[in-house]
């Protein structure tokens, strides 16, 4: 239904003070710092984990040279959806409005809507994290992800905890301990801690702290003394638990925004009523391949 005069009533008067919205501002976009971009020309992207070989043995005077074989584990998909939206408004609404451009205020919204509908979706990667399958059979935070070698890894506390010093200190010990699907120490490290804003103070005094955090003691601060991250915290504003954190570290792999369909938009007037119509059009997939690239807690 196109939107008419009835539904902007005080705008058709030419002696008010102001029209104002709400929301006058966008904030910046959140998942460009936390998931890397690339484009598809697919229907959908698929991702295959390839192990490669164990370690090499010694070998005896005169003895065979062992031999070893790696291969594929799993697979990853993307498949992209579709974000789409459009409004429309009557010709008079347009012609008899005193105030503003309905068409450029509502474009806005149109543009903010599927900017909206981005921001979501990557955040809920985070807020699914404990609740959602993805590639390797377990959820993104789990204790048991598996490995090639038999047996399992772990990217979230066996306790989950609230964010602290010393949470923040053993899941980096995690990070650091992390291993392959061979089950060898790979060099991983951290590099951002994503928090929503009930964390955003927490996580300045954590990582700023010269002596350690809320403490008498004259300790040093080993987080902020050693630099373990490389990159400044990120504020995902759309996490949904105010107790859940994150640390993004940098296996390759990681997460990931494809985008199938760059913005398509365009606006027409209908022949037969004079209705401007305008629509919007996107079609993307997020995601995330390699746990590794993730360690963290959705609080106690």
């Amino acid at each position: 239904m196109p939107m008419n005069r009835s539904q902007f009533p005080k705008e058709l008067e030419n002696d008010l003070n102001a029209v104002w919205s709400a929301q006058e501002r966008d904030y910046p976009l959140d998942w460009p710092k936390i998931f890397d971009k690339k484009n598809s020309t697919r229907a959908f992207e698929e991702q295959v984990l390839r192990v490669g070989l164990n370690v090499a043995p010694i070998k005896s005077e005169g003895a065979a040279i062992a031999e070893d074989e790696g291969g594929e584990f799993w697979t990853a998909r993307y498949t992209h959806v579709t974000v789409a939206l459009m409004f429309s408004l009557t010709q008079e609404a347009l012609e008899d409005n005193q105030y503003s451009s309905l068409g450029a205020f509502y474009t806005g919204e149109l543009m903010r809507a599927l900017r909206e509908a981005e921001e979501i979706a990557a955040a809920n990667v985070f807020n699914e994290a404990t609740s959602t399958t993805i590639g390797d059979g377990v959820t993104l935070l789990s204790t048991s992800h598996p490995l090639w070698a038999g047996g399992t890894y772990s990217n979230t506390l066996s306790v989950a905890a609230d964010l602290s010093e010393s949470a923040l200190e053993d899941t980096c010990i995690q990070v650091m301990n992390a291993v392959n699907d061979r089950g060898l120490p790979m060099p991983l490290m951290p590099k951002n801690i994503i928090i929503g804003n009930a964390n955003a103070f927490n996580v300045h005094r954590i990582l700023n702290s010269v002596q350690r955090v809320g403490t008498s003691d004259n300790d040093t601060n080993a987080i902020r003394s050693m630099g373990l991250f490389s990159g400044e915290p990120i504020n995902l504003r759309r996490l949904t638990d105010t107790d859940a954190w994150f640390v993004k570290t940098d296996a390759p792999m990681g997460l990931q925004f494809f985008t199938r369909k760059a913005l398509e938009k365009g606006g027409q007037e209908d022949f037969r009523t004079g209705n401007y119509e305008y629509k919007a059009r996107k079609r993307w997939s997020v995601g995330v391949t390699n746990p590794r690239a993730v360690f963290g807690s959705m609080g106690a």
